[in-house]
């Protein structure tokens, strides 16, 4: 649908809300959806629930609803949001609501454990999809048709989209965004929500900083949080000594004792998950390594080729060939 005109009608997004949907799950894609229509057309977004009455969140937040399910001949695009109590929740009658406005709608999305939702009424079957990490073997086990990918941000195939949930939920949002009005649009109202970055699907659900232990001291806590306001910056280990007031030496030794890298490796890692975001979003080598703190192309491509064993141009041609492939 990408290359929308002002004289296209606009798409029209239902998202199914019940009784102890996870508030976040709802909102953040919902927000993508609404702050797009300061840079295109937009969207027409109705909140749907099974009879058209208001619902109660998770937390207990009230949310005003436009539609029951009866009331919804067509949708452009189906959200269904998650829940920590999926079982408990994906009740028949709502179970019931997601195959009926699946039928109804060209694309389907569903947000964490919403994938819950999807593979029960069969859906899933044969298919690829994605969860928040602690729920992926429960989805696994329970759906053995269901190819899941556990450590994908969000997941397409075909018609049907699924996310890891919470924030996730915004990237997927902003990858649907993209499909319709284009990359430069997603990548504006992204700016718009300050979000850094539109992350591509294909990105684990544990970026560097989370697949290493966590800090345990105040001071390595402090650091780290500098490197991640803004990885761009000049983090030599002489820099960040001299914010903690410590030598370069004992900054190495702690960093290497708690996070298992020293600051150098530490910030590399980080600004490398930037520059996978800025390769798959068709930028130039030369412009991610400007956009991540590199620099040169060539100190990028020196970390890059380090710790990923191709260069970044040939693993962007790879990541190019395999989105046309889907």
């Amino acid at each position: 649908m990408t290359g929308r005109t002002a004289e296209a009608p606009r798409p029209r997004v239902g998202i199914l809300v019940f009784d102890g949907v996870k508030l976040l799950d709802f909102v953040g894609p919902a927000e993508v959806f609404h702050e797009a229509s300061q840079r295109c057309p937009g969207y027409e977004l109705v909140a749907v629930s099974v009879d058209g009455h208001d619902v109660t969140s998770s937390m207990g937040v009230r949310i005003g609803v436009h539609h029951s399910v009866e009331e919804i001949d067509a949708l452009d695009t189906l959200v269904v949001p998650g829940s920590e109590r999926a079982v408990e929740v994906f009740t028949p009658p709502v179970l019931d609501a997601v195959r009926t406005l699946a039928a109804r709608s060209d694309r389907v999305a569903s947000i964490c454990t919403a994938a819950f939702a999807l593979a029960s009424v069969g859906l899933l079957d044969g298919r690829k999809t994605t969860t928040h990490w602690k729920f992926a073997a429960t989805l696994a086990a329970a759906f053995p048709r269901v190819r899941v990918e556990s450590d994908a941000i969000f997941v397409k195939d075909g018609r049907l989209h699924s996310s890891a949930g919470v924030a996730a939920g915004i990237d997927l949002a902003l990858a649907l965004l993209e499909e319709d009005y284009g990359a430069d649009v997603a990548r504006s109202v992204a700016q718009l929500l300050l979000v850094y970055m539109k992350r591509s699907g294909s990105q684990s659900q544990f970026s560097a900083s989370l697949k290493g232990p966590a800090p345990r001291s105040t001071l390595a806590r402090s650091i780290t949080d500098h490197i991640h306001a803004d990885p761009t910056r000049d983090h030599s280990v002489q820099e960040l000594a001299r914010r903690v007031n410590v030598s370069p030496r004992h900054l190495t030794r702690l960093m290497r004792e708690e996070l298992d890298a020293s600051p150098s490796e530490y910030v590399s890692a980080i600004r490398l998950d930037l520059v996978i975001g800025h390769l798959e979003s068709g930028t130039t080598v030369s412009e991610a390594a400007r956009a991540t703190g590199y620099r040169s192309p060539v100190s990028l491509r020196r970390a890059f080729v380090s710790r990923y064993g191709i260069t970044p141009s040939e693993y962007q041609r790879r990541f190019q060939t395999s989105r046309s492939a889907g």
